[in-house]
């Protein structure tokens, strides 16, 4: 299978998955899942080998090239991208084996809908086809949302509306980069757009739906709700992958598309700004919960405003680049392992009170150290993915005179420390619970466990050299 055949594979096969999904029996759902979800996984391998030593892949839907055809188009980046999304949704995917029993068929549909919409979303070569991958990733995460019950339909209506703000405002910059050039290739338009207004205007519009999208503070407000009320499996997903593939776009366009007009200096120091402002107002928001999962969900307007924060460092060169995409690849394990995490706790005790979390490391050894384990990578202390990408970013920072950003770095994992590990620190310090537990099976425990350890397992695996190779697969300048 060559790398064409594997790209087109990766695109196809999770959108059959969710098509299947909804004509095989109840009983073989959750086992169907599981086959193409390590499927994927060797694909998703087996396609980044094949970017690390042939270069970047494109494909002409139908052999018609741009523009008057559409382009699949994956480069380092995008390869990446479609790795981590395959360890998180496999993991996530085992957990919901045993949370969903029975099985439920809107999990999987939507469940498929999503991660098809995603993979869709990496390999579009062009701005209009983002936008149809994006309406579809934001309907699938809304599907997932109302699983949680009818407390739900309030935060998924909320989070629907704000989506379709953020998509309207894409689009429209869409809009206007056609009129002035007539032409929607993202690879063209790197080569026709000019500084002036329509530019301008495009890539305002485009970034503030995006980061409407991405929950970036202060367009954050649709994100703890929706996560907070979500079925544990679902909140992982949304803020391992959804959140990111907003991220993604803004990368891309303001390292592509928009990376030489005169403003983007300005514009990454920007989106700088808003990501410590996220940083730290998401960190204490964390800080003054007591509740697990809403502490889990400002945990991640906090932890997308630290990746918001480093994009001006993108300019000056690769040793920023592998550093956050180390950073993002540690975020998306550990935020869906703590996510599965709170939701075993959930289920063995019935709430996810932070102050009822007493003799937890006793009574769910094996949940505690994967929460653990997903806590120090997000700190970003030795020898997690999570260290090594804070301590690359770092370097540039300190290398390109950055202080400000250095610091917030800095501060920043300070800040996390004192959120995360509190829950901890009480499961293994307080006297145990005297409600009896409930039955937590290894069904429900190992999935976080092993996504926790993952990024361990990554680093022995992969970095260094062969990571490195993939990613400067169109790498910008």
């Amino acid at each position: 299978m060559n790398a064409e055949s594997t790209l087109l594979a990766l695109l196809v096969l999770p959108l059959l998955a969710a098509v299947l999904s909804l004509l095989v029996g109840r009983r073989w759902l959750g086992w169907l899942g599981m086959l193409v979800a390590l499927l994927l996984v060797v694909l998703a391998v087996r396609f980044a080998l094949q970017v690390a030593a042939g270069g970047a892949v494109a494909v002409a839907i139908g052999g018609w090239a741009p523009p008057l055809g559409i382009a699949l188009r994956a480069d380092g980046l995008s390869a990446f991208m479609l790795l981590v999304q395959s360890v998180v949704g496999l993991g996530v995917h085992a957990y919901a084996l045993a949370y969903f029993a029975p099985a439920r068929r809107a999990f999987w549909a939507a469940g498929w809908l999503l991660w098809g919409a995603c993979h869709a979303l990496y390999l579009s070569g062009d701005v209009f086809n983002l936008y149809v991958t994006l309406e579809l990733v934001g309907l699938g995460a809304v599907a997932l949302v109302v699983l949680g019950g009818s407390g739900t339909v309030a935060a998924a209506l909320r989070y629907l509306l704000l989506a379709l703000v953020g998509s309207m405002l894409y689009l429209l910059g869409v809009v206007v980069l056609y009129l002035e050039h007539g032409n929607l290739d993202l690879q063209a338009l790197g080569t026709l757009v000019q500084p002036g207004l329509a530019s301008s205007v495009a890539a305002a519009t485009m970034t503030l739906g995006l980061l409407l999208k991405a929950a970036v503070f202060p367009l954050h407000v649709w994100l703890p709700p929706a996560h907070a009320a979500a079925p544990a499996p679902v909140s992982a997903l949304l803020s391992a992958l959804v959140v990111k593939a907003a991220l993604y776009l803004v990368v891309r366009l303001w390292t592509g598309l928009f990376g030489e007009l005169p403003a983007a200096g300005v514009a990454l120091s920007l989106l700088a700004g808003l990501g410590a402002a996220a940083l730290f107002w998401g960190g204490v928001q964390a800080l003054l919960q007591t509740r697990l999962k809403p502490m889990i969900a400002y945990s991640t307007v906090a932890q997308i405003g630290l990746l918001a924060l480093v994009l001006p460092l993108l300019q000056g060169g690769a040793v920023a680049w592998n550093g956050l995409m180390l950073l993002v690849a540690a975020h998306a394990l550990a935020k869906s392992a703590l996510f599965l995490c709170a939701g075993v706790v959930q289920r063995q005790y019935g709430h996810d009170r932070i102050a009822g979390l007493g003799g937890v490391g006793m009574q769910l050894p094996l949940t505690a150290t994967a929460y653990f384990v997903a806590a120090v990578s997000l700190v970003g202390l030795p020898p997690t993915m999570g260290f090594f990408g804070k301590y690359l970013l770092l370097e540039a920072a300190i290398a390109q005179s950055r202080p400000m950003i250095a610091a917030a770095l800095v501060l920043g994992s300070l800040l996390t420390a004192a959120y995360l590990l509190r829950p901890l620190a009480l499961g293994f310090t307080e006297a145990a619970t005297r409600q009896a537990p409930r039955t937590a099976g290894l069904g429900l425990q190992l999935p976080g466990l092993l996504l926790a350890l993952a990024a361990l397992l990554a680093l022995l695996v992969g970095a260094g050299t062969p990571l490195w190779r993939l990613l400067a697969v169109g790498m910008p300048a």
